[in-house]
């Protein structure tokens, strides 16, 4: 069995956990660790086994993926130097700093056929994935992402760190451009916006409106979709979909309502293998991922209107 050689670049909070699961896909080689804090990458490599490198230009030429799991400044200069000497790249979310440098890597990796996918660990949720095939034509999205303080990815602001998931799953689900944007936001605990609240309205006339917070006393990630005839609620933390349907005209205020309810709960799973497992069979396959570098850049040029928003609004 051909097994893809990849180097996992970062090895912090998450790029330790991309390292497992590559370590554990079959037609995958951990080949190298690499961080520039030399303590960190030695020690994730060892517990895989693997070498490591403090510079990730010491990896020219030996080997055929990247997963970078840098701090977000470094997304663009990673990704363009592995691409540029044709190496397939997976970046973890928000795939640049701006849009002009996502457009830039996918550009490149057109040009050169590579494959270049973006983390938006959400799409590989169990729950939205059952989902999915529910969601019709959605006329009003209703999110709430939601997380205590926590010091790391404070690098960025929350519409980086926390609501570009679902900004992610909002545009694979609602096939429209983007009409307008109105945002507000306030730094809290560090200088960057730490709350958001954003209102979009696209050209079919579905609206969402997004709420993220890292500065909450609660973990919470509810995402709720409304279209004709139907009302679908997903909780991205337990797994639990709850779906009504009409099932006729409401004639009385007085009898049973035409309502069907359904409900399910699924595990978790391990959406964070499935993406890692998407890339590899990519690669191996000559497929386009689920989450492409455009797809990435679609929910980043999103954010950033977003986020012009609401500096204007804190000027």
């Amino acid at each position: 069995m051909k097994k893809v050689k990849v180097a996992v670049i970062g090895a912090g909070h998450l790029g330790q956990y991309h390292a497992e699961k590559i370590f554990k896909i079959e037609n995958a080689d951990l080949s190298f660790v690499c961080d520039v804090d030399r303590e960190k990458a030695q020690k994730v490599a060892e517990k895989f086994g693997s070498p490591f490198v403090t510079d990730y230009k010491e990896l020219k030429g030996q080997v055929e993926a990247v997963l970078v799991a840098a701090s977000t400044p470094y997304h663009h200069p990673i990704a363009k130097f592995f691409l540029e000497d044709g190496v397939h790249v997976f970046v973890e979310k928000p795939v640049t700093e701006t849009v002009e440098q996502a457009e830039e890597l996918c550009q490149l990796a057109q040009k050169k056929s590579l494959v270049f996918q973006v983390g938006h660990v959400e799409r590989f949720n169990p729950a939205l994935v059952s989902a999915k095939e529910k969601l019709k034509t959605p006329l009003f999205i209703e999110c709430h992402r939601l997380a205590p303080f926590k010091p790391r990815s404070t690098d960025v602001d929350v519409v980086l760190d926390l609501m570009i998931h679902d900004l992610d799953v909002i545009m694979s689900l609602v096939n429209s451009p983007v009409k307008s944007v109105s945002a507000v936001g306030t730094p809290v605990l560090t200088k960057h916006v730490d709350i958001a609240n954003a209102r979009i309205e696209f050209e079919s006339n579905a609206v969402a409106n997004v709420t993220a917070s890292r500065v909450s006393a609660t973990s919470k990630r509810k995402f709720r979709v409304f279209q004709e005839t139907q009302y679908l609620s997903i909780d991205f933390e337990t797994g639990e979909v709850n779906l009504t349907t009409k099932t006729g005209e409401i004639k009385s205020l007085d009898g049973d309502l035409p309502l069907e309810f359904d409900a399910w709960s699924l595990d978790k799973g391990d959406a964070l293998l499935a993406e890692d497992q998407e890339f590899i069979n990519c690669i191996i396959r000559g497929d386009r991922p689920l989450v492409s570098g455009e797809q990435g850049t679609l929910a980043l040029k999103v954010a950033e209107q977003i986020r012009a928003d609401i500096a204007k609004r804190l000027q």
